[in-house]
């Protein structure tokens, strides 16, 4: 087994896998009311396709923790078979998924048993108003409810992810927290980066993680994790002397890059070594055109030996990729 290194010393063994564009959202901060020009259904992955691109990941390139996000996942209708398919796959990776928690009260029993080992819910606000006023759409108790519902079959850890408005981001870092710690969930806040659809990001009205902190100090006592970060992107603070622990995510203020261990599959069956990849590998035109698993592997370890040093947020000449998240994968 060859590892994905590239040619900064970095291995990547955790592998995000988009497996849709769409989503029941439209949140404002990613895409337009009105939807995005969706991938065609001919260039997406197949289910089957699928599994033979994270069977190589896991037993040729030496990926552990396989993470399936969208869009939305739990639209994608072969999730459950997907899931249970990589949790044969020797060595078994660890199996998570990140969802915007709709319709998750109906699937979580099932996930679990197909072999999900643990959930993210991205949730940014717990105001009702505030909720439907960020994603469009007047949905917040189907995530409540898919949230009772993840915990209520085990799955563990649960953590929420969170990117909060500039406008009320105190009350909502505040009540968020407050959340977490009475349902056993870890909360995470994100700060907001530059891959919405419009381009519209703007620096000036982006939470920081110095502002997250300081909102969040005023309600409760807060002291660095003594346990070691790792390649984990969330800086984690003990809550009022722990055990209880609040991640926060500084992407555009504190990088992280120097200890990124992610490789990205799209759903049309492309290799993105950065979330601000301006360039991808097609192993979808590999596999239907005969390739063998090691001509994939060998695609595969070539594209992450092209990672940059960074992303480049910082810099002047940053230039924000074409893909939306939504089209990317978290």
């Amino acid at each position: 087994m060859t590892p994905l290194i590239d040619s900064f010393g970095r291995i990547a063994t955790d592998l995000r896998v988009s497996l849709t564009d769409r989503c029941n959202l439209r949140c404002t901060y990613c895409m337009p009311a009105e939807g995005l020009d969706w991938l065609r259904s001919e260039t997406l992955l197949t289910t089957d396709e699928y599994i033979r691109l994270i069977g190589v990941a896991v037993t040729e390139l030496g990926i552990d923790s396989v993470r399936f996000t969208g869009g939305e996942p739990l639209i994608f209708k072969d999730l459950e078979w997907l899931v249970a398919q990589v949790a044969t796959l020797s060595p078994r990776p660890d199996i998570a998924l990140t969802t915007n928690g709709i319709g998750l009260d109906r699937k979580a029993a099932a996930l679990r048993d197909a072999g999900l080992n643990r959930i993210n819910v991205s949730l940014d606000t717990l105001d009702t108003d505030r909720f439907a006023a960020i994603t469009r759409r007047d949905r917040l108790s189907d995530v409540l409810r898919g949230l009772d519902a993840a915990r209520s079959v085990g799955l563990s850890p649960i953590k929420i992810n969170a990117v909060l408005t500039p406008e009320q981001y105190k009350e909502d870092a505040v009540a968020l927290l407050h959340f977490s710690l009475d349902h056993g969930y870890e909360l995470r806040i994100i700060e907001q980066m530059p891959l919405d659809a419009g381009h519209n990001w703007n620096r000036d009205r982006m939470v920081t993680a110095d502002e997250i902190h300081a909102a969040l100090s005023r309600e409760f006592s807060l002291s660095e994790d003594p346990a070691p970060r790792g390649s984990a992107p969330a800086q984690r603070w003990l809550v009022n002397g722990g055990p209880a622990t609040v991640g926060i995510i500084a992407s555009v203020s504190r990088p992280f890059c120097g200890d990124c261990d992610r490789t990205r599959l799209t759903a049309d069956g492309q290799v993105r070594n950065c979330l601000f990849a301006t360039t991808e590998t097609d192993l979808r035109g590999l596999l239907r055109s005969g390739a063998d698993d090691a001509t994939v592997a060998s695609a595969w370890r070539a594209a992450m030996w092209g990672k940059k040093p960074g992303h480049g947020i910082n810099d002047p000449s940053f230039l924000q990729p074409d893909r939306p998240m939504s089209a990317i994968g978290g």
